[in-house]
């Protein structure tokens, strides 16, 4: 009994690490280096900051797929931490994941393109530099809008998280509650952004509040990893 409580305590500590190593490689490659780099409604200024950062705009590409990995090692952790309390749950948490982690990658692919037209390849010398500099930026914000749409799978994958947490005897309900607080900050993002674009901006800093829910399940899993509690 000891023997298993001790795995899976080290099961639970190490998708804590991989969730908080998720969540600074996520923070960089989609919030850090786009808002270093990227001049809103200004191509021409956004072209010429990835120019001069290449290297930096390069970097947040590979965090982002490195993120995609470290998702999915994530929810195979949480498979095996979480998969004896209702498997069926954790099946659709993990095809969730699988599903956001496929697009995500398909949607780097904007981030590749943006690089191709400032490349000043022979073959884009039909076009003109400011023709150029609006292309990469076309791509820079296509990437955005995708993230935007991936999100649906960030919310989505946190409600089978969230009660499996809830109906497990060894982490607390209230993270479990937490966390699908989160995935509704997730999807009503996504829904404001695609049927309520103009409330976006208004509303940002409550959907950001919400989806700290996730938070308080990385210490957790980090600091304590499992821990039975008292009916």
């Amino acid at each position: 009994m000891t023997e298993g409580t001790n795995s899976t305590k080290k099961t639970a500590r190490i998708a804590g690490l991989l969730y908080l190593l998720l969540a600074l490689t996520g923070a960089f490659s989609i919030l850090y280096v786009p808002s270093t780099l990227i001049v809103f409604g200004d191509a021409a200024a956004t072209a010429e900051n990835i120019a001069s950062s290449e290297l930096l705009f390069r970097a947040g590409i590979l965090s982002g797929v490195v993120s995609h990995i470290i998702f999915v090692l994530l929810v195979l952790a949480l498979y095996h931490l979480l998969s004896d309390i209702n498997r069926k749950l954790a099946m659709l948490m993990v095809a969730l994941v699988v599903i956001s982690v496929a697009t995500g990658f398909v949607n780097s692919v904007n981030q590749l393109g943006a690089l191709i037209a400032l490349s000043g390849a022979d073959f884009l010398s039909v076009f003109e530099e400011p023709e150029l500099n609006s292309l990469a930026y076309l791509f820079l914000r296509l990437h955005s809008h995708g993230i935007q749409i991936i999100q649906i799978f960030w919310g989505l994958w946190l409600f089978p998280f969230g009660l499996l947490v809830y109906q497990s005897r060894f982490i607390p309900k209230i993270l479990g509650v937490l966390v699908i607080v989160a995935g509704v900050g997730y999807l009503l993002g996504t829904f404001t952004f695609l049927v309520l674009p103009q409330y976006q901006s208004t509303l940002s800093t409550l959907f950001t509040i919400l989806e700290m829910g996730e938070l308080p399940i990385i210490l957790w899993l980090l600091i304590v990893g499992a821990k039975v509690q008292s009916e």
